[in-house]
Formats: C-alpha cells, sequence, structure tokens
C-alpha cells in the first residue's frame, strides 16, 4: 500500500487501512473525505434498510427477477452517493463546530483541505448523479426521493435545537425502507411503515453508542445528543430501543408475509428479527460508554446486525 503523503490529513477516525488513504490520488482523497468514503459504515447504515425494504417486498408479492435485482443494485449505488452528498451538507454546516472537537477537527473543511465552495460543488455532483438512479425507478419511489431531500437538509441543524437527534437521523437515515419497498410494488402499505419504524429504533440505539464518543467535546460547545442525555442510563435506555427494533421488525415481516408466503419461509423471514435481537443485546452487554474505543467498534458492528437481518429475507425468498 502506499504511503500518506506527510502533507495528507488523514482524519482521526477513518478505518485504518482504507483505500482512501491508501490508494486514491492526492487531489482527490479531501473530496472522498468530505463523503466519508474512508469511513463506510455509514453508507452500510443507510443501505440496509434499503435491502429490508426491497427484500420484503419481494417476498410480499412473491416474486424476485431482473427488475428487482436492479432496485437492489440501484439502491446500493444511490446510498453511497447519497450518503456522500448527506454528510458534505453536514460537514458544510457543522464547520465551526468541527473545529472545536478533538474528533472532527481533522475533517477537510475545518483543516482547510476543502472550501466551502468547492464542498458544495461536490455535494451537487453527488446529489445529482444519485437522481440518476433514481429516475429509473417508479412514480411514487421517485417522489419519495425527492421527499427526503428535507429530512437531509434538517438533520445537521436538529443537535442544536434537541436532545433527541438521533430521532432525526433515524428518520433521514431509514427512508430508504419506505423507497426501496415503493420501487418493488409502486405503493406503500403498513408493512413498510412497520419496517421504518423498526430501523428509526434501531438508528437511535446505535447513534447513541457512537454520540458517547464526542459527549465531553459536545457539551463544551453545547452540542445535544440522547448520549449526553441518557448518561448513565444509557444501557436501559438501550434495552428498550433494543426490543423495540425486534419487534416492530417481527411484526413487519408478519404482515407483510401473511398470506402472500408460506410458513417455512415467514419462519425464516422471521429468524433475522431475532438474531438481530441477539446481535443488539450482545452491543448493550459489551458497551462501555467511557470508553470511545469500544463506542466506535460496537457502532460498527451495526453493519453485521443488519446484514442477519437482509440475509434471512434473502434466504427467506428461497424457501
Amino acid at each position: 500500500m502506499g504511503k500518506i503523503p506527510e502533507t495528507d490529513t488523514r482524519v482521526s477516525d477513518a478505518v485504518d487501512g482504507n483505500w482512501v488513504d491508501n490508494r486514491a490520488p492526492d487531489w482527490s482523497r479531501p473530496f472522498l473525505r468530505l463523503s466519508r468514503a474512508d469511513r463506510p459504515i455509514g453508507t452500510w447504515l443507510l443501505l440496509l434498510p434499503c435491502l429490508w425494504g426491497a427484500l420484503l417486498a419481494c417476498l410480499h408479492q412473491g416474486r424476485f427477477g431482473w427488475a428487482e435485482a436492479w432496485v437492489l443494485l440501484g439502491c446500493g449505488i444511490g446510498a453511497t452517493l447519497m450518503r456522500g452528498a448527506g454528510c458534505t451538507w453536514n460537514d458544510i454546516t457543522d464547520r465551526d463546530l468541527d473545529g472545536m472537537v478533538a474528533r472532527t477537527a481533522s475533517r477537510p473543511i475545518p483543516s482547510g483541505r476543502v472550501s466551502v465552495k468547492g464542498a458544495f460543488l461536490w455535494m451537487i455532483a453527488q446529489a445529482f448523479a444519485a437522481f440518476a438512479v433514481l429516475a429509473t425507478f417508479g412514480g411514487m419511489a421517485i417522489l419519495l426521493g425527492v421527499g427526503s431531500l428535507a429530512l437531509v437538509v434538517i438533520y445537521p441543524f436538529a443537535k442544536r435545537f434537541t436532545w433527541w437527534p438521533q430521532v432525526f437521523l433515524g428518520v433521514a437515515f431509514n427512508w430508504g425502507a419506505l423507497l426501496a419497498w415503493a420501487a418493488v410494488t409502486d405503493g406503500l402499505g403498513w408493512p413498510p411503515l412497520i419496517l421504518y419504524l423498526a430501523g428509526i429504533a434501531w438508528t437511535l440505539f446505535y447513534d447513541t453508542i457512537y454520540a458517547h464518543q464526542d459527549k465531553e467535546d459536545d457539551a463544551l460547545v453545547g452540542i445535544k445528543s440522547t448520549a449526553r442525555l441518557f448518561g448513565e442510563k444509557t444501557r436501559r435506555f438501550l434495552i428498550v430501543f433494543q426490543f423495540l427494533a425486534m419487534g416492530l421488525l417481527a411484526v413487519a415481516v408478519i404482515s407483510a408475509m401473511t398470506g402472500t408466503s408460506s410458513g417455512l419461509a415467514t419462519a425464516v423471514a422471521l429468524c433475522g428479527p431475532l438474531a438481530f435481537g441477539w446481535h443488539l443485546a450482545w452491543q448493550t452487554g459489551k458497551l462501555e460508554i467511557n470508553d470511545p474505543a469500544v463506542c466506535l467498534r460496537l457502532f460498527r458492528s451495526n453493519r453485521d446486525s443488519g446484514l442477519i437481518v437482509a440475509m434471512f429475507f434473502a434466504a427467506a425468498l428461497f424457501a
């Protein structure tokens, strides 16, 4: 792997050995870091509700073909692009706050590697590319995709006026469950709405863990979070979010598959919420709220908890 130039500014919480720091051309690194390409967990957490929604819609309709395969692939491309655009917008709005927090001071804008104008143009380019993918879906999915822009715009400001910014993140990050269901079925209904609520509960779980990394700096600069709100009671709140997410996922599966799928397929799909709940319980047991390294490791492990659900949904298609 190539050596990172001494003049390059590596972001402090980037994944060790990531391709941006080691393989990307020097000129592209600041922009890729704006998109969090060196920290892929956020893309996974945006993509996974899309996979849940698309796969559960396939189970509901009892089919999986080329059109549904494109929805899954399109969601992967779109999640990557929109996560990049959203993170760029977040860094534009938070550029002054980021400079006062140790973990974020090395980001491209506060470190001086990218200008605000350059970041804005990069954001627009990513958003337009994502829209090109969205335009291949049906009308309902396109409307939902365009509507999600308001959520992306609002989220970075939430931590300035509410102790529950994680709710706003959950509303934005799990919108893909609705969009992907609509892309497969060209409609909505109770199953995707319940799935959406399950995702919001999951986001409250994992982003509370994430926010414990910055709680001391957040207190100094006036940033609000559920981590600061819950404090030493965090574990009991996480247990509530864990059971909400697991229970709502199970209800979404039952409501989507009753009358349209075999008992075996439904049983296989329901193993997803059960295994998912076990993984969240494992995280709760391992949590050390005053150890940032543990918090970051557990936060990143939510890629696996989300993939567990997606894999069981996919397996149920062939049951």
